[in-house]
């Protein structure tokens, strides 16, 4: 593995390619038996927590019939953006301690187009105002009152996104306003998911309304290429959920791909990727992160601090949750 500051140190076009070239020559050809496994294994769907059961549901109608990955996972996010359950992602989402509900969201295809909006308000569907930005702009974040106003140049309906829930459970909080928001293993966030079609290629998209009670205007890694979701259709892709400022640290989703093109299996990088925030983070026991990530032979891989992180793999007509190993074992 390369070091930051071995690669910062190299000061010439020759040291640069010593460096470069075994990165890309690590990267796993597939053999005709890797091939006849991933013609089995996919379509796939693969999401974070238990939401992601009826967010996999929506992105396989999408995949059984061929369509692609990146509708795939707009259409599979678009379900807890809009329930208001899901108190973590979009309408019915925790406001801020100002009560206000903001949203944050990324997409990313196979091509590495990628598009994101954060701090957006009174828009249900972030990720579908994110996948504007990427297809209708030269940009890729649109922020604040600039992303509100473009989503309602694209015709997106503004709406009130604080529920009577939601409110609820804010001014119960206000009581005492002990400002703690920090994301553990009862306390999760976020949608992210990652979606392979029937061709091989994979897209990605991450969704949020972000920690309970944050200071207004905080920005969270969901929206951040790199942080809270990366894609590269030749290695594979990671997305982060939990407490965003450690994802944003580390960039740990672009770490996690970039493991991958170095040869390691999903699991392995995700494991590497926490190992990252733990020997760099003294602080990391406080709060909860998992990553979740899959490769272009359908390998899927997750990891996280603590105990309690799931995720929902839709595989095999088969829609299943499974709990994912974890750095601290209770």
């Amino acid at each position: 593995m390369i070091s930051r500051r071995k690669f910062i140190a190299a000061s010439s076009a020759v040291a640069l390619g010593a460096i470069v070239k075994p990165v890309f020559a690590n990267v796993k050809s597939l053999t005709k038996e890797d091939s006849q496994v991933k013609k089995e294994m996919i379509p796939m769907v693969i999401s974070t927590w238990n939401h992601g059961i009826p967010a996999n549901e929506a992105a396989w109608k999408v995949l059984e019939t061929g369509g692609n990955s990146l509708d795939a996972v707009e259409q599979g996010v678009q379900i807890p953006e809009a329930d208001p359950n899901v108190m973590s992602v979009g309408y019915g989402g925790f406001p801020d301690r100002d009560g206000h509900v903001t949203l944050d969201a990324c997409i990313m295809n196979k091509d590495g187009d990628c598009g994101s909006v954060s701090f957006l308000q009174h828009i249900k569907h972030p990720i579908a105002v994110a996948r504007k930005v990427m297809e209708e702009t030269p940009h890729v974040m649109l922020s604040g009152e600039g992303a509100l106003q473009f989503a309602l140049e694209q015709g997106f309906v503004k709406e009130n996104l604080l529920t009577d829930q939601a409110k609820k459970a804010w001014e119960e909080w206000k009581v005492n306003s002990k400002y703690l928001p920090k994301i553990n293993a009862e306390n999760h966030d976020t949608i992210g998911m990652l979606a392979i079609d029937e061709a091989g290629d994979i897209a990605g998209a991450c969704t949020t309304s972000g920690a309970a009670y944050k200071y207004h205007g905080r920005v969270g890694d969901s929206p951040i290429i790199g942080a809270g979701l990366y894609i590269d259709n030749e290695v594979g892709g990671a997305v982060a959920t939990g407490q965003g400022e450690l994802v944003m640290k580390t960039l740990g989703t672009f770490l996690v791909v970039e493991l991958m093109r170095n040869g390691m299996n999903p699991q392995e990088a995700c494991k590497e990727a926490v190992k990252r925030i733990v020997t760099k983070l003294k602080n990391y026991k406080e709060f909860q992160v998992g990553y979740l990530a899959i490769n272009k032979s359908a390998e899927v891989g997750s990891y996280c601090i603590h105990p309690g992180f799931n995720y929902a793999l839709y595989q095999n007509d088969k829609n299943t949750l499974i709990d994912s190993d974890s750095y601290l074992k209770s």
